[in-house]
Parts: C-alpha cells; structure tokens; sequence
C-alpha cells in the first residue's frame, strides 16, 4: 500500500502549488506536436513546397496536415508519406525518451522540504505593505503647515530599508495596541515617542518623566495640531493644570459608591500588590466612608472636597476623632437621611476597640500623606479640566503627566489614580446601529505609557486592554524588558496578558537574555540547508580516494537570542548622544516579523521644523475659576 506523505506544513498551505507537477506531461505534448510538424515540414519538403533559400522555409503549415495529406495521398505517394511518418516518429521518440528519463531522475532524486522543520523568515515588502506599516508618499509643503490631510496617519512602530536602501516609515493607524521593548538610553523617545507625537492630530495623554516631550511637542500640537495641551505636573508650583480626583466621582447617581471605591482601591494600594494585610482592608472601608461623607458636606457647604480636605478632616487637631465618626453616623446625606456607606463605615470605627481603631486611622492617614505637600495639595484642590474632555471636547487635548524622577515615587499614588479614571470613565458607553458600533466621543485617545510599570500594576489597565479599543483608545506602552512587565513584585507576573492583547510588538536590542529569548521565540524557526563533506583515503596519497557531500534540512531559530543581544544599537557620539541609528525588530500579529531600522526624528526635517515650535509657557486650561468661586467653562 503506498502512502502519500503530506509535507506542506504551517502557513505555506494556504499558498497556491506552482505548476512543476504539470511539466513532464506538457513536455510529453510538445514532443508529440514537434514530431507532427517534423513529418509535415519534411513531406513539404520532399515535393519542392520551399525555395532553397540558404535553407529557410517560404512556408510553415500546420502540424495536423501531415494527417490530411496522409488521407488523401497515401495511394499515390506510399513511400514518402512512410519517410516523413518515420521522421516525425523519430524526432517524437527521442522527445518521449527525454520525459521519460527526467521523470526517472525525478523519481530517483530526493526532495528537499524548505519548510521541513520550520516557515519562518523575515517580511519583504508585500508584507508590510499587507500588515498595514508602509505609508502612502508624504507631501512636504503641506505636511510642514500640519494641514495636510492625504498621507497615511498613525502611530510610529520604527523603519524599514529596502533593497535599494531607502528608507520607510512603520506606521500603525488601526484601533490595535502596541507593546515596545527598549532598554534606558536606547534612542525610544527620539525614534518612537517624539515623532509620534509631532503627527498625532487626536487626543493623547502622555507620561513625561523629566519634561521633555512638552518641550519638544507641545508647541507643535498647539499651534498646528489644534490641540489644547494641558501640563499636569502635580509637583510645581508654577504652570501645571490642575486636577482634583473627587470633581470625577459621579455624586447622586448608582455610580458613586462604586467610584469612590475604585479611588480608595488605589489609595490604599500604591503599587497595586493588592489589599493583602488587615489594616489596609479596614483603611479602605473607612476611607470609603470618610470620602463620601466629605462630599455631601461640601456639597451642602457650597465649597469643595479635596483630598488635602479628606486629610485635614481626618487630622483635625482641634477636634476629637469621636466626633467625626458621630457627624458621620447622624448627618442627613440625602434627604436629611443618613447615608448607609458613610454610617456603617463609622459605626464600624466606633464598635472597634480603641487600640484598633487608633491603628485603623494611622493607617488610612498614612495613604493621605502626599496630600499634605501644599503644592501638590495646591495642584488638586480644583479641576480645570475633567477626564471626559479628552475624548468629548470640541477640540482634541494633549494631557502631559510630568513627575520628575525625584517625585516619581511619591506622587505614584495619584498618577494611577488618575490613569485609573481615564480608562473606567472613557470606557463607559456603547451602543449598537444595525449591528455596528457607534461611537459616542469626538476624537480618539492615545495613551503614550513611558515606562508604565513603574506605576506599579494597573489591574484596570490590564483587564481594559482587550474592550477599550472599541471605545476609541489606542494604548502605546513602552516597558524596559519583558523582565519589568512580568515581575511578581512590581510588574503584573508571568501570567499577565498585556503582550496577548497588543497586536503589534516592536523591540531595540536587548540588554537582558531573558527579553532576547522572548523575541526569539516571537520570530519563529527556520530551515536551513546544512551540507557536509565527507572524504576518504589515505593522508599520504597523492588524491583522495573518494569525497561526498550530502545535504541535510536542520531546524534553527531565524532570529537566535544571541543575534538579538548582538543587534546593532545606534551609535552614540563621545557625548552619549544618538548620530545613526540602530536596528530594531517589528512584529505584527499574523505577518512574518519585519527586520528594521530605529527611526530619528532630528534626522527628519519636518519632524526637526515642527520640534523647533516653542511650547508654551503654560498649560492650558479648559475651566477657569471666577472670584467667587464659580467655574466658567473656556
């Protein structure tokens, strides 16, 4: 019984089968169809039907004729019709012989599989052409003014040289995120951030650790993008927005306990490890309560609750805790009646023991203690804007978050808070037209991460991922090494499912094994052709007695860990600044990954034109405050 073996294996399937199983029998047809016209030429040939012109024919007839002139003539011309028979079998068998030892050959010859132990390699440009990266031509008087519309748009993914050497911007426009590897110092803010933000005419929130991509981009969004760029640096005294988390709790309505729960979650657990020890459970329960309660007093007092205010409450020198939780249990909140929230959380506090208790409320106080900075307390005392401005104002915003790193630590609290409340309250509404989704924001929503681990783990951030696409917002997160994003400590551990729910990946060398080998993996396992010669005889005779060579199909990786630590970085002048660039790798979920180049945004001159627009001194702000006290919305 033969078995017919099936080696077409992987993706290769789906690729249409060439035509080398049709050859033999095609050349079978024209040895028979070269014998016809063999015998026909000759027959003409024999009765004078060509002048002897230095052997050139005046005539060429069909090949069938010899078949009609057979009919009609092999009584009168026996013999000749017999010669040119016997030609034109001649020429046939020597063509059929011919097929015949090829297919002997072939049959004989052993074939190799190229994709034996392995399809992968590298994208051409086809490829990315199909995964969606390459752009269409870019116009540069148009571009320079920011007003030109007809070039692709989109997020910078890295660069791609050709054959020729020309070089190509990756871009990404669809609703998919992306998830970027790239050491300290490895050109990502000069290659992906910067040149992102100089041609992204939507919202965008942005972690700017040291300032600088407001000074690079700001101007730019302002001036041509027609964005109102908000500074909010929580840690200065001068030019930030201001922003007060509890303006977002959605008072008087289903949502509000739940809010504020969410807020204190993150209160609570700075580095979002989760609500392990017992005083941090009872801190929640009575910050939850505290808040709330805060806020319907604000509410009937006509001024507003801050945090520094929850703070103050809870620390009030001149007055005796055991009033609060009193004023909390017997305070008529909505309708002259008590809140249940707010009274249960303060009988609990009452029905503790007073060492508890005590502990209770040093620990909830402890959480509180970055409020009590008066600048940051200052920047969160009022809102000039609030979260859904970024998506439903009538012109784009650009919200800056720039903590310096010697503020990173401390103001982590209130960066995840916000972070936090800009996924949950974005991602709020969706509705359905004949099957389709209908969008319920003006303009879309980048959220450029830099460094997000350092925000410890974001539980909403990850969980958000695979359904915030369809509300609009498009996450660009940038981590060091997937060593920062898998940490049980401070990432989100090894079962986490950011880099399942980013579409596109894209990396600069490596520093750490650990990254190399994840990206080895992510490119795939090749054939290659391995040949080896083999010789015998003696070492003293004048030849070899015999030398072999066999050809064997062996499995490697296309990119091996090693390559990728050893990928080119850019090259830094003796200052530590970036002259050319480094390569980089680009993968696109479904595609053959894409071997490119890191791109620079100075050395673009329309990115270096819109880069040298000043920013402004000031952030913008969306709501202004009156004397009195009343907000007027700009």
């Amino acid at each position: 019984m033969k078995i017919k073996m099936d080696n077409a294996v992987g993706p290769q399937v789906r690729t249409k089968k060439g035509a080398g199983g049709k050859l033999l029998p095609v050349l079978g047809a024209v040895s028979l169809g070269a014998g016809l016209q063999s015998a026909t030429q000759f027959f003409a040939h024999i009765f004078d039907y060509q002048a002897n012109l230095g052997g050139h024919f005046n005539h060429v007839y069909a090949p069938w004729s010899i078949l009609e002139w057979s009919s009609k003539w092999y009584s009168h011309y026996p013999n000749e019709i017999m010669q040119a028979g016997s030609v034109g079998m001649m020429i046939s068998t020597v063509g059929l012989l011919g097929v015949a030892v090829a297919k002997v050959v072939s049959s004989n010859s052993s074939k190799a599989n190229e994709y034996l132990h392995g399809s992968a390699r590298w994208a051409g440009k086809k490829d990315i052409q199909a995964a969606g990266l390459l752009p269409r031509p870019r116009r540069l008087l148009d571009v320079v003014t920011g007003k030109d519309t007809a070039p692709s748009t989109g997020v910078y993914v890295g660069g791609w040289e050709d054959k020729d050497g020309n070089f190509h911007y990756l871009r990404h426009n669809g609703p998919e995120h992306i998830l970027t590897y790239a050491p300290t110092r490895s050109g990502k803010g000069v290659g992906l951030v910067v040149p992102t933000l100089l041609s992204w005419g939507d919202s965008a929130v942005v972690t700017d650790l040291k300032g600088e991509l407001w000074a690079m981009t700001a101007g730019w969004r302002k001036k041509h993008a027609k964005n109102n760029v908000l500074r909010f640096e929580p840690a200065t005294a001068n030019g930030s927005v201001c922003w007060n988390p509890l303006d977002e709790i959605r008072m008087g309505t289903e949502h509000e306990v739940g809010d504020v729960q969410n807020l204190v979650t993150l209160i609570v657990d700075p580095d979002g490890k989760g609500l392990g020890s017992h005083w941090q459970k009872t801190a929640f329960a009575l910050l939850v309560g505290v808040i709330l309660h805060a806020l319907y007093k604000a509410k009937d007092d006509d001024t507003t609750a801050t945090l520094p205010s929850v703070d103050a409450m809870l620390a009030d020198p001149n007055r005796d805790v055991g009033e609060l939780w009193m004023e909390m249990a017997t305070y008529g909140h909505v309708a002259g009646q008590n809140h249940h929230a707010i009274g249960s959380a303060a009988r609990d506090m009452m029905d503790r023991p007073e060492e508890e208790a005590g502990s209770v409320l040093s620990t909830a106080k402890s959480f509180l203690a970055l409020y009590r900075d008066p600048v940051v307390a200052r920047n969160v005392s009022r809102s000039e804007f609030c979260i859904r401005d970024l998506m439903h104002s009538d012109d784009p915003v650009t919200l800056y978050i720039v903590t310096h790193p010697n503020d990173k630590d401390r103001l982590r609290p209130l960066v995840r808070v916000m972070v936090n409340m800009i996924v949950r309250l974005l991602a709020d509404k969706m509705d359905f037209d004949n099957g389709r989704l209908v969008a319920h924001y003006k303009h879309r929503l980048l959220m450029m991460l830099d460094e997000f681990p350092s925000l410890g783990k974001l539980q909403i951030l990850q969980e958000s991922l695979a359904f915030v696409a369809g509300y609009g917002i498009k996450c660009y997160l940038i981590c060091q090494d997937i060593n920062q994003l898998k940490s049980r400590e401070t990432g989100y551990g090894p079962d986490e499912t950011i880099t399942s729910n980013c579409h596109v990946q894209n990396a600069y060398p490596p520093n750490r094994v650990e990254t190399a080998e994840h990206l080895s993996r992510l490119t795939g396992q090749t054939t290659v052709v391995k040949e080896q010669i083999t010789t015998s005889g003696r070492r003293t005779a004048a030849m070899l007695g015999q030398v072999s060579r066999t050809f064997q199909e062996v499995q490697r990786p296309l990119l091996t860990p090693d390559e990728c630590l050893r990928m080119p970085g850019p090259r830094k002048n003796a200052d530590g600044n970036i002259e050319e660039p480094g390569d980089m790798v680009v993968y696109v979920a479904g595609y053959p990954a894409i071997y490119g180049k890191q791109p620079l945004y100075f050395k673009d001159p329309i990115f270096l034109a819109r880069a040298a627009v000043p920013a402004p001194k000031d952030s913008d702000r969306l709501v202004q405050f009156a004397e009195a006290g009343e907000r007027i919305t700009i």
